[in-house]
């Protein structure tokens, strides 16, 4: 069975049955909640979703209502018994993948209540929801996350959030949900292989880190817009150039035919190295001049989004931080944010790399990575580091088990937990034994 009959079967299944205007148009509530789309039956099918205006494939939506038209007419025990199973082919059990669930209470948290199962083969109980073990829901996380890439600041989002869904917000909260998840969708894109077109585009960028300048490299696609990868240096050396390329050799599945670049001299050697010892046939269009055709008016377009969202920043911590958030943005980029020039789809669309593009893209993407990992996204291991001081002014001090304060590089301390409640009285020790010291718990994705 696709997976757009299970999303029609679910449609039916939560009780948003198509509205009759009459015998050829119906309205069908966008399960986003983003208002409805009209589904039309004239010489064909039709629909107003971007998923049917793109691939011109009938969606989950006419699937939905011609599964309800049937229903309506009367159809026999063997299309209803159909029916029933593909509304409940979401209901597995993420553990053992057995089709035997039941339901089972439900479980309230701060935002909403979410309906928990119970699998009788394995006698696991689980919620059906890709982001767990978080004190907000799947859409809040991906509202933080939107807010982030389009330029707000971490306190302009935690109070967004407060006012539209009164749920109190650390700002360093919201930073590791960006940290966290985007760096697995990250991960889960980066597996999957667009479709290129002949010509792509590669420069450098002056980003930010600890009030010194650095440089980001972009190698975008003519064509669809992809950009196909990114990466931080300190320099703009011959290695530096190849460190770029070579990562876009991972993801694209053939080298392109053309490579627009400015009057770098360490692309001529770079592109050489990377590229031609295949014997490709590749063509590199050195930029003498801005007036030059063909010019690098694309990605320099690129680099004015991205300088956008960097203004807010006001520049990275470190390397590895400015690297993560340049990755987040290349997913934003590719799969979240439309383009006017593109008719309104994303670059991974036009690209050919299938996903669901109606209503909250950030979630649908989130599913998606949570199918691929089998049991959904984890709960984040915390990493305890020991500062102390008053008046916000940390330092890092190592004890030993007696309680002394010992070299960082002595083997006596016990830095990594599973649990918050064990990494808590680890940290009582130490108050009892150094009342001197006031301390804090820092928390860390691993």
């Amino acid at each position: 069975m696709e997976a757009r009959e299970i999303r029609a079967y679910s449609i039916l299944s939560k009780g948003d049955a198509p509205i009759a205007l009459d015998e050829e148009h119906f309205l069908i509530p966008s399960q986003s909640g983003g208002g409805k789309y009209r589904v039309s039956h004239l010489d064909g099918w039709s629909c107003e979703c971007e998923d049917f205006k793109y691939r011109k494939k009938l969606c989950k939506h006419i699937l939905a209502t011609q599964y309800w038209l049937k229903l309506r007419d009367g159809a026999d025990s063997n299309e209803l018994m159909e029916i029933e199973k593909g509304a409940e082919a979401e209901t597995n059990c993420p553990y053992c993948k057995s089709a035997n669930v039941v339901r089972n209470g439900n479980r309230r948290v701060k935002v909403e209540v979410r309906q928990r199962y119970l699998c009788k083969d394995c006698k696991k109980r689980f919620v059906l929801s890709p982001i767990k073990h978080v004190k907000g829901n799947g859409k809040i996380i991906t509202l933080a996350m939107d807010l982030y890439f389009k330029g707000l600041s971490l306190r302009d989002i935690t109070d967004t959030i407060y006012q539209f869904y009164g749920l109190r917000l650390h700002h360093e909260t919201i930073r590791r949900w960006i940290e966290r998840f985007t760096k697995m969708l990250d991960d889960y894109v980066s597996k999957l292989q667009p479709k290129l077109g002949d010509t792509w585009h590669a420069d450098e960028q002056m980003v930010k880190i600890k009030g010194k300048w650095a440089w980001n490299w972009n190698v975008l696609d003519s064509k669809t817009r992809f950009l196909i990868a990114s990466n931080i240096t300190k320099g703009r050396e011959i290695r530096d150039a190849r460190a770029v390329f070579g990562k876009t050799k991972e993801i694209a599945s053939e080298n392109p035919q053309e490579i627009i670049t400015d009057g770098l001299h360490s692309y001529t050697k770079a592109i050489k190295k990377e590229f031609l010892p295949r014997r490709t046939q590749l063509t590199h269009t050195k930029l003498r001049t801005i007036k030059q055709k063909p010019n690098n008016n694309r990605i320099e377009r690129y680099h004015s989004t991205f300088r956008e969202f960097d203004k807010v920043r006001r520049g990275f911590k470190s390397e590895r931080t400015a690297q993560n958030v340049s990755d987040g943005f290349r997913v934003y980029y590719n799969f979240i944010r439309p383009h006017a020039s593109l008719g309104g789809l994303t670059p991974a669309q036009v690209s050919g790399i299938p996903m669901d593009a109606d209503g909250n893209r950030w979630l649908n993407l989130l599913e998606a990575t949570a199918k691929d990992g089998s049991k959904g996204i984890s709960k984040e291991k915390f990493k305890l580091k020991l500062r102390s001081g008053t008046h916000h002014r940390y330092a890092l001090r190592i004890f030993d088990h007696n309680g002394n304060e010992v070299n960082a590089k002595d083997n006596g301390f016990k830095s990594h937990f599973d649990d918050m409640r064990n990494a808590s009285e680890f940290v009582d020790f130490y108050k009892s034994t150094n009342p001197n010291y006031d301390f804090r718990i820092e928390r860390a994705v691993e």
